[in-house]
């Protein structure tokens, strides 16, 4: 049987595949790439493949088509406790340890399933933590579920599961975490519900780690069976954000699949029985590159990413040292002649930026040192110590932010965000609140409130904030920056609201 899309066809989709979904089709996987075109024909509306990815091709990718797409491209297999070796590290290993660490100091748990599908992988983290945990109820505990599929994050809030996700499961464990229902599914029990939080977000696109979609400072960061998925240059990106989403000894969880020494230089690579796991040790790794090279051999497993090796070619002959030395220094002449002067405020959110925390509060302690009412740098102090897992330390900065500034509604909704990491629901919701007396069009403190209430079984309140942050955002132009709000866009946060609304908003095309 012959093709259904040209070759020059699948080129075309496989170059926009990678740059706007990250996925990555080389010529030895276009079989795949066709398959999945072909599969996704009718759910975009379309006759037959060929004018299907001609109108992708001319076509604004917008969050429907991303989801099917990657509905059709990835897949979405799971079960409960996949991968038995490594729910085993963590539950002799790791969360032993980090439980033991925090015990006297918050009792408290961050962790991100990030590509979680349907829900059976955090879930299987909430339930080691209910097992390990006999004073559950006492500890703060996140564990944030991501996808790129709205469906899937749909069906995992639901929590009921048919037979076929058990196959790996112990009956003591499904009768202890899980109950029947009238349809023939198991639910999973409220208190291991609880701590679990499902919400979009693209690996490939949205900034990480950020205050305001929940990804900083996190323990633990499980993202198994995605990076094989991604090209090369785009995973580097993605572990380097991974890095510093995680705070100082912090775990990082691949499959065995797309373990490798080339691609995790940052990190301390800890062997276990069956399981490759990484821990970030800063004392441990200074020094090292943050990224490694890449290749076409960054994975165990060599079909996984098939990219071909750059051949070697002769060259000129090189420039003698001093012609080096030489244009270098014109350079750098010519660079600082052209840059405008910075000020210590903006290196020192460059650094943060860049994750480079310590440096970055030493930089804003000069600022504040120069004018300690400066509420912009207190600000950024805040996001620092957040983002190193510091929440005390960061809420004290918070309130003086506000101290400074009394009538900005941006210190507010940061405070708000620290507060409820903090696990101090009915604080954080007064402080959003009081942001939006102070700013009625806070886009982001009406998502925020969204979520806030929707976790406390608010629904009808929570739409009624979701549906005020789209109305705000439509007076804005989808590429346009919101205030403070790592690199997010109103038009990205329309999507992630859109995808949040229970049963979506449907696109007006």
């Amino acid at each position: 049987m012959g093709r259904l899309v040209s070759d020059r066809l699948l080129s075309e989709m496989s170059e926009f595949i990678a740059a706007r979904v990250g996925l990555h089709f080389p010529r030895e996987r276009w079989h795949d790439l066709e398959r999945a075109i072909v599969s996704a024909t009718g759910d975009f509306g379309c006759r037959e493949p060929e004018s299907c990815v001609r109108w992708l091709l001319t076509s604004p990718l917008e969050r429907r088509e991303i989801e099917i797409l990657s509905s059709h491209l990835t897949v979405g297999e799971t079960y409960f406790f996949r991968e038995k070796a490594t729910f085993e590290s963590l539950q002799k290993h790791v969360l032993p340890g980090l439980i033991r660490a925090r015990r006297n100091s918050g009792q408290h748990l961050r962790i991100w399933s990030a590509g979680c599908s349907t829900g059976e992988e955090p879930y299987s983290i909430a339930i080691l933590l209910a097992e390990l945990l006999p004073d559950l109820g006492d500890w703060n505990i996140t564990i944030l579920a991501t996808d790129i599929n709205a469906l899937s994050l749909r069906k995992g809030a639901a929590g009921a599961y048919k037979e076929w996700s058990f196959r790996d499961v112990a009956p003591e464990v499904r009768e202890k975490h899980f109950t029947g229902t009238k349809d023939g599914h198991l639910e999973i029990a409220r208190r291991v519900k609880k701590p679990v939080t499902f919400a979009y977000l693209n690996l490939a696109d949205d900034a990480y780690p950020a205050l305001e979609n929940n990804t900083n400072a996190m323990d633990i960061i499980l993202c198994r069976n995605v990076l094989m998925y991604f090209e090369p240059e785009r995973a580097k990106r993605v572990i380097e954000s991974f890095y510093r989403a995680l705070v100082d000894g912090g775990w990082l969880i691949v499959s065995p699949a797309e373990a490798s020494h080339t691609l995790f230089p940052q990190f301390v690579t800890s062997n276990f029985p069956g399981a490759i796991l990484y821990r970030k040790d800063t004392s441990a790794t200074a020094g090292r590159p943050m990224t490694g090279a890449v290749s076409g051999e960054l994975f165990a497993t060599p079909e996984i990413w098939l990219r071909p090796p750059v051949a070697l070619r002769s060259e000129p002959m090189a420039p003698v040292a001093e012609d080096i030395d030489r244009f270098l220094q014109v350079g750098v002449e010519e660079n600082e002649a052209a840059a405008p002067e910075r000020t210590v405020y903006q290196e020192a959110k460059d650094l943060f930026e860049r994750g480079r925390y310590v440096e970055a509060a030493d930089k804003t302690r000069v600022v504040l040192s120069q004018n300690p009412v400066d509420a912009r740098a207190m600000g950024l102090l805040a996001r620092i110590h957040a983002n190193q897992g510091a929440l005390a330390e960061a809420l004290e900065c918070c309130k003086k932010a506000v101290g400074a500034e009394k009538l900005n509604a941006d210190w507010r909704y940061l405070m708000a965000t620290v507060l409820q990491e903090q696990g101090r629901g009915e604080e954080s919701l007064r402080a959003l609140k009081h942001a939006l007396y102070l700013d009625p069009n806070h886009a982001l403190a009406h998502f925020a409130l969204g979520n806030l209430t929707a976790r406390q079984g608010r629904a009808d309140e929570s739409e009624k904030y979701y549906r005020n942050a789209l109305s705000i955002l439509r007076e804005s132009r989808p590429d346009e920056l919101l205030h403070d709000a790592a690199g997010l866009t109103a038009g990205r946060l329309t999507e992630i609201i859109q995808s949040t609304i229970p049963g979506g908003v449907k696109n007006e095309r």
